[in-house]
């Protein structure tokens, strides 16, 4: 805790721990396990630690405790859960391989959770609310996120199996079970009530949320001439409290001349707030800190605030050495910033620099690493090693957060995150210090904040809901339940959190349209053609974007792996042993159009889903696109539909269906009432939970020549862009980031000639460009991610001349991923071997060409004779761990993913001269399978329209390959 934070402590009688933020931290439910009473048989007798599986799961966001059951013959693990005594519901649209509800018997007679009124399961659940898998093999002491679908999991001897509601990111680094595999295991006593865990709190209740309003007007009030805080019975400034109020108004209100006032008081006062020691010396790092974030904040300049460069000033001190080397006064540690003085200065500071896209120097992201406890919970002290370690919620969360934001310090992150679920009391809110008994509105108010960035929304919501009860009657808060004298510190905290932002975010920086449109519309949008369009709106380009010449991927060697064993009877890729993904598979044919390698196998792939797609199931490619049904999906229609218009075929007679009139007919008027999801917002594409979708669809429209039609959708996706330029992956937003959707939502765009439109294209390739890493790839949902670069190559495309490096090192690092069959990596790191999606859109994708005018001519081709078929999904089939694939995940709102099929291999091989297309779907990543195999996703929920969607299946022992997780 800072020094101004102490002060603000003293003044209110109570120990309050410093400032902190949201923050991107490990999900754990909070559980007490079933006990097993003397009389009733212990469900997992007839397993033993050698022999059986056990699987267990979590019902205490229902009110339930954690119910174990087990199979002593375990063939996968669905039978596993349904062996043990669980029953299930899958998705509408997917089928039961994708599990959206679980029920035991003697819990709840048996209910399935969550139930219809929260959950409709027509379409995959959004990742903040779903089912979670979680596996551990015999004698790990940890879980693993699981690769493997619970129809496609095989379960050894020893092996537990976790279920878990609640919310994961889509690395399935946070989510876990709060509970450790032996306290499931088989061969010991049963596990009882554990202590340590904190009980799920209740659900909010409705109708209480922050009157943000209210508590900016109670702030407001209280400021001196309009622009600052002072301290109580004097006329000095508090410079801390003014640099809150700053930060609260910005959040409830965005730009407004409060804010300018207080923000030009503050840079009058830079020298005496952050350099009280003398122009001349080192600044005070948490002052000067939270001064460059207000400048960050507002879209200021943090290196010329006051006069003074504040980024600068903080890089160049950094402590060497802690007090031990005598001459280093003001660090009390290696990588402190000097007189930073506590948790809150350092991560405030660190936070600075990162915002200003600096570097920080390496230690001092380490020295916040070393302030965690054993438990760990993060203290307020900068201690050292060694030293008594007191850890409170609020320093936590926001020391986690920073090092989130910073990079590579998953596992710290992971550590405080625990701390905060078991910190969290049932009621919802959170104690300020260890051994409080009464709850902090500082403490729970940044909580909150952290837990809402990790999509954690029961916690999050339960949190918000208590600090909505201890609002007074003047819309102030006190600093803790039951005070009735509202005061500064804790009502601007509260604000944050009710805004759902964190000063990792926070900004009232609007993007400025910098591109003029290329064409100026000179009449209004016309209605709808006729007759079909038979090409792009545009002239098709027939050569790849000309980039700087460096190593590229072979995407000859590319086509042979797209085009050989894994492509199914030369016509479609699968979800499972016999059942067509058909996402992946119009992926599959972006990217052979893209390249022009294969055109007659590229048309047997058309003619396939052309004429209706059935599998060996007798399911079709608009049992998937919906058309004509209540599920009907715009982002699955929209894709479909792009595709025709890509190989010149008509998309309003394309599978026996018009899709542009489909598309037509599913733009929403109205946001639908949970739990339906069909409809966001006006504009949104009906059963479109995602960005890419969204955009998808706009550019089907756009490409038909329904500008008018496509009006209300090409509004809805711009003003889901962001201050930053970037887009988030989900519908509704949950405020993320994300390369993928911002990749495709600006190709979308940038066939609307308008100045806006064009503007917001401008901004979206920025932020895509500032994401690059050091290796030329992207980050994305596997990490260093082949589908996020392989999108960020399309986008940057769009403008070459400024872009034209970028490229270049995306493409070098996409050679760097191709293995010798000519398929690619998921990512840089992780599992190696080719993966279906991830070639698909690295070969697609390397070419540069956007979605909006890739175009390949069929003629000349001749129809494909069609093979011998596949065995029936009930055939003897490889194990998924055989050499025929890699796993694939499916994901919460995900797209089912393609199949690997191909051995492992690392290496990559350069190529001259691309010519062609566009990779389709999203980026990948791990994020929870919960049934059915499913692709690689670059977004929690954005791949429903992308890949192909998981299916009902009669076979206990569906193969799921995991790809992709996010």
């Amino acid at each position: 805790m800072g020094t101004a934070e102490q002060t603000v402590r003293r003044r209110g009688g109570r120990r309050w721990p410093c400032l902190v933020a949201a923050v991107l931290l490990t999900f754990g439910t909070g559980v007490a396990f079933v006990t097993v009473t003397p009389a009733a048989a212990d469900p997992l007798d007839p397993c033993t630690a050698t022999r059986g599986a056990v699987v267990a799961v979590d019902f205490g966001p229902f009110g339930g405790k954690v119910e174990r059951g087990c199979d002593p013959t375990p063939t996968t693990g669905y039978e596993l859960l349904h062996e043990a005594g669980f029953r299930t519901t899958g998705t509408e649209h997917d089928g039961p391989a994708f599990i959206c509800r679980i029920g035991y018997g003697p819990f709840a007679a048996g209910t399935r959770y969550p139930t219809p009124d929260e959950e409709d399961c027509v379409l995959t659940p959004q990742a903040t609310a779903y089912w979670s898998y979680w596996v551990a093999s015999p004698g790990q002491a940890d879980w693993s996120y699981s690769r493997y679908g619970a129809m496609d999991r095989v379960p050894k001897d020893g092996d537990v199996d976790a279920w878990v509601f609640g919310g994961t990111d889509v690395g399935g680094s946070t989510g876990r079970p709060s509970f450790t595999p032996d306290q499931v295991r088989a061969g010991g006593d049963a596990p009882g009530p554990d202590p340590t865990t904190s009980p799920t709190p209740g659900p909010p209740v409705p109708g209480r949320e922050i009157d943000v309003p209210a508590a900016a007007r109670w702030l407001t009030g209280r400021l001196t001439d309009g622009e600052r805080v002072v301290d109580e019975g004097a006329d000095a400034p508090h410079h801390f409290l003014t640099t809150e109020a700053a930060y609260a108004l910005a959040a409830a209100e965005g730009g407004s001349p409060a804010l300018d006032r207080i923000t030009a008081f503050l840079a009058a006062e830079t020298d005496a707030y952050a350099y009280p020691a003398g122009p001349d010396r080192a600044p005070d790092a948490n002052a000067a800190g939270r001064l460059a974030l207000l400048a960050e904040v507002t879209g200021g300049d943090p290196r010329a605030f006051g006069g003074r460069d504040l980024i600068g000033d903080l890089v160049k001190n950094v402590c060497p050495a802690g007090p031990e080397s005598g001459s280093t006064p003001g660090c009390t540690g290696k990588g402190d910033f000097l007189d930073a003085g506590h948790a809150d200065g350092q991560a405030l500071a660190l936070l600075a620099v990162l915002r200003a896209g600096v570097t920080p120097p390496a230690e001092a992201v380490t020295r916040l690493t070393q302030l965690q406890c054993a438990d760990g919970g993060i203290t307020s002290l900068l201690i050292r090693p060694g030293e008594n370690c007191d850890p409170d919620p609020a320093t936590t969360a926001l020391v986690s957060l920073v090092l989130r934001h910073a990079g590579g310090q998953d596992a710290t992150v992971s550590k405080a995150r625990s701390y905060l679920t078991l910190a969290q009391r049932p009621d919802g809110g959170f104690p300020g210090y260890t051994d409080a008994t009464t709850g902090s509105v500082i403490a729970t108010a940044y909580a909150a904040q952290a837990l809402r960035a990790l999509g954690d929304t029961v916690r999050a919501d339960a949190a918000v809901s208590w600090l909505s009860g201890q609002q007074l009657t003047d819309g102030g808060f006190g600093f803790e339940e039951g005070l009735p004298d509202p005061a500064f510190y804790p009502t601007t905290t509260a604000v944050l959190a009710g805004r759902d932002t964190s000063l990792v975010t926070l900004t009232t920086k609007t993007p400025e349209p910098t591109r003029p449109p290329t064409t100026p519309p000179t009449t209004p949008p016309t209605d709808p053609p006729t007759t079909p369009p038979t090409g792009p709106p545009t002239t098709p380009p027939t050569t790849a974007p000309t980039v700087p010449a460096g190593e590229r991927p072979d995407l000859g060697r590319g086509v042979t792996y797209l085009t050989g064993p894994v492509l199914k009877q030369g016509r479609y890729y699968e979800s499972s042993p016999g059942f067509a993904d058909f996402g992946l598979t119009i992926d599959g044919a972006y990217a052979l159009a893209a390249t022009g390698r294969d055109d007659n196998r590229l048309r047997a792939v058309v003619d396939f889903l052309d004429k209706g797609g059935k599998d060996g199931t007798g399911r079709g490619v608009h049992d998937w696109t919906g058309v004509g049904r209540r599920t009907a999906g715009g982002g699955s229609i929209g894709k479909t539909a792009l595709l025709a218009q890509t190989v010149g075929r008509d998309p309003r007679a394309f599978g026996g269906q018009d899709l542009i009139a489909a598309l037509d007919k599913g733009i929403c008027t109205a946001p639908s009432e949970k739990p339906d999801r069909r409809c966001a917002a006006p504009g949104n594409y009906s059963y479109t939970p995602s960005v890419f979708g969204q955009a998808l669809g706009v550019t089907a429209q756009l490409r038909a020549g329904e500008r008018r039609a496509a009006t209300a959708p090409v509004a809805y996706l711009a003003g889901l862009q962001q201050s930053t330029g970037a887009w988030p992956s989900q519908i509704p937003s949950t405020g993320d980031s994300d390369v993928d959707s911002t990749a495709i939502a600006a190709m979308a765009l940038d066939l609307v000639p308008d100045a806006k439109a064009q503007g917001a294209v401008d901004t979206a390739l920025a932020w895509i460009a500032s994401r690059q890493l050091a290796n030329g790839g992207f980050p994305g949902a596997a990490g260093d991610s082949v589908n996020s670069a392989a999108l960020a190559v399309q986008a940057l495309s769009l403008d070459v001349p400024k872009y034209g490096a970028r490229i270049a090192g995306a493409l070098g690092f996409l050679a760097s991923q191709q293995n010798p069959d000519g398929g690619f990596n998921i990512a840089a790191a992780g599992q190696r071997g080719s993966d279906v999606r991830a070639s698909t859109q690295a070969v697609g994708g390397a070419t540069g060409i956007s979605f909006g005018v890739l175009h390949r001519s069929l003629t000349g081709t001749v129809p494909q004779p069609t093979p011998d078929p596949e065995p029936s999904a009930s055939a003897p089939r490889p194990s998924p761990s055989s050499s025929t694939g890699a796993p694939v995940i499916v994901t919460p709102g995900g797209t089912t993913g393609g199949t690997p099929g191909a051995t492992n291999g690392t290496g990559g091989t350069n190529v001259t001269g691309v010519t062609g297309g566009a990779a389709g779907g999203p980026g990948g990543g791990p994020l929870a399978s919960t049934g059915g195999r499913a692709g690689a996703l670059a977004v929690a929920s954005g791949a429903l329209v992308l890949g192909g969607w998981c299916v009902s299946l009669a076979a206990r022992r569906r193969r799921t390959a995991a790809g992709e997780q996010r």
